[in-house]
């Protein structure tokens, strides 16, 4: 039923999109000189070009939200500020995209970054995007945090899963959740401090551990909490289902140490290049500010190529 309702949406968009064609010719026709025309043209044609990818989220949670998780790798300092950078690269192509990014747990570097921080991003097929991220990130560069100016690499790990609705069934017993509380550590003044407000929850068949914090209190961290390991259980499904199907694509959504998706190099000369497809850019900049869809684009054909 899922998928169906998926095909549907995007057999609607593409009547809509045809029809503002229809539509804008005969204006055009009328009027061809007509600035307003002529910008709805161009954004029909914007409009169009993402449209010709819709056959590629064809996964039955592609066009869900999702839920990001990016963890420093080893390293210290260097990792952990590498994985803030991660983390503002995700938000800025978010925000490209329209999406709305939360921040459901966080916890900060011992001395500047990020250890991990967990987003729930929600948009139209932004888990069909994001799951292209599914890997480790390695950066070269000149390290700001080491006075003899040598290159570093660094590694952290991106982790997606998607944000499952009520219309998808997944049965959780509670016999088998183990429910913990806590101390919040990140910010959110002295209700966050002196109440065991924030919530872990391990589901003890598949060892999944998932936790909130930053939820105001522990009824709806422990909300968010339960609704994220219902995304973590169906995404191992779906991990489940490709295994069964196809071993090589089960092997793309498996996070392995030494073995990253894409190199960020920043030192001797700038260049990002996916490991996977190839794809390149030589404007690292441009990447760090969230340029993230030709190389998600490459590997959605990818995937589809290789399922055929």
């Amino acid at each position: 039923m899922q998928k169906k309702s998926s095909l549907e949406k995007s057999l609607n968009q593409l009547r809509e999109l045809e029809s503002e064609y229809s539509n804008l010719s005969d204006l055009y026709e009328m009027a061809p000189e007509d600035k307003e025309i002529l910008d709805a043209i161009e954004k029909l044609a914007k409009e169009s070009h993402k449209a010709k990818f819709i056959t590629l989220f064809s996964d039955p949670a592609d066009n869900n939200g999702a839920f990001l998780f990016i963890q420093a790798g080893a390293g210290g300092t260097e990792a952990q500020d590498w994985a803030q950078m991660l983390s503002r690269m995700y938000t800025r192509w978010a925000e490209r995209h329209g999406f709305q990014c939360e921040v459901i747990e966080e916890h900060e570097g011992d001395t500047a970054g990020i250890k991990n921080i967990t987003y729930r991003i929600t948009g139209e097929r932004a888990y069909g995007w994001l799951k292209n991220e599914i890997g480790v990130h390695r950066l070269v560069r000149i390290s700001p945090f080491n006075a003899n100016g040598k290159r570093q690499t660094s590694f952290a790990s991106v982790d997606v899963w998607p944000d499952v609705d009520d219309s998808i069934e997944i049965e959780i017993n509670d016999k088998d959740l183990r429910i913990d509380t806590y101390r919040s550590s990140g910010a959110g003044g002295q209700h966050v401090n002196k109440t065991d407000s924030a919530v872990r929850i391990t589901h003890l068949p598949t060892g999944v551990v998932v936790t909130c914090q930053n939820e105001r209190s522990q009824i709806q961290n422990k909300e968010m909490a339960m609704k994220m390991l219902r995304s973590r259980l169906y995404e191992l499904e779906l991990q489940k289902r490709a295994e069964e199907e196809n071993a090589a694509l089960a092997q793309q959504k498996k996070i392995e140490w030494g073995s990253q998706i894409r190199n960020y190099v920043l030192y001797p000369y700038q260049l990002v290049k996916d490991v996977r497809t190839g794809v390149e850019k030589t404007d690292s900049n441009a990447v760090l500010d969230g340029d993230l869809d030709d190389f998600m684009l490459a590997n959605l054909q990818r995937n589809q190529a290789s399922a055929k």
